[in-house]
């Protein structure tokens, strides 16, 4: 299993490095398809994956994709009118599930209805914001700040927690996390993000600005990962699925990038780089 996991792993990696030094297109076609597949595996869930209100959220997920593709990014804009088309395809396709449900009553429950809709902002948007950030200027550096608040946070807080962790977390979610591990996981973020800005970007102005993009990232990838469990527990699985050998499925191993993504790109932009 931990040579499984390894191997899956390392090509997973390989292959994110590929696509965020290349970007372009490539980057935006694999982040849609993994939104598509995330959708498919939550929607899952509530047994919603392969009827029409949720093929017509994966058509509309796409859309949304490349409406927030083509919306541009400066933050004036952000506020502004560029924003309205991804919005006005939202509530869209809210008004055509309403439409689904109250034509295909009482097929469908309002449990499922609200998670195909919550699945368009919680997988397809908030994972659009990893394409929009390398896209904007230096974006090809200021990328890698998503995966160091996730995965670099997951691997300081793993190592610490095994090493100092004696006080476990008081949530029944994470019932092998301890405080120490998550404390690690913050403080292992910001100094990735350091030596980031030291050996990479070379600017005093980084210096103290990316620690501070690395240690809120981990915070809010562990509440990523927390939420994505308390999905799984509620509707009794394991893994979202078995796409990823060792590691799940799509969501098991995007949670974090989820959470963090939209995140990294408004420090970004509001911490002026």
């Amino acid at each position: 299993m931990f040579r499984t996991r390894l191997i899956s792993g390392i090509v997973l990696m390989a292959i994110t490095i590929a696509l965020m030094v290349y970007g372009g297109y490539p980057l935006f076609i694999v982040i849609t398809a993994i939104s598509v597949i995330g959708l498919f595996e939550l929607y899952r869930t509530v047994h919603m994956e392969k009827t029409i209100p949720g093929f017509l959220c994966y058509l509309s997920g796409i859309g949304l994709d490349i409406l927030l593709l083509n919306a541009k990014g400066s933050s004036r804009e952000i506020f502004g009118t560029s924003y309205e088309y991804p919005f006005m395809w939202l509530i869209g396709t809210l008004i055509l599930l309403l439409a689904c449900y109250v034509i295909a009553y009482p097929k469908f429950d309002s449990e499922q209805m609200t998670m195909l809709f919550f699945g368009l902002i919680y997988v397809t948007v908030m994972m659009s914001f990893v394409f929009k950030l390398r896209y904007v200027e230096n974006g090809i550096y200021y990328v890698w700040l998503i995966f160091i608040g996730a995965w670099g946070s997951d691997t300081c807080a793993y190592c610490v927690g095994k090493l100092l962790g004696k006080h476990k977390m008081p949530s029944e979610l994470s019932p092998n996390k301890t405080i120490e591990g998550c404390v690690g996981g913050v403080i292992g973020a910001a100094l990735i993000g350091f030596l980031f800005a030291l050996f990479a970007l070379r600017s005093p102005e980084y210096l103290w600005k990316l620690p501070i993009i690395g240690g809120v990232s981990s915070i809010i990838s562990q509440i990523g990962d927390l939420a994505a469990s308390a999905i799984k527990r509620n509707h009794d699985i394991k893994d979202y699925g078995k796409l990823i050998p060792g590691h799940g499925g799509i969501l098991d191993r995007f949670d974090s990038i989820i959470f963090i993504a939209p995140i990294v790109y408004y420090l970004v932009v509001f911490l002026g780089l």
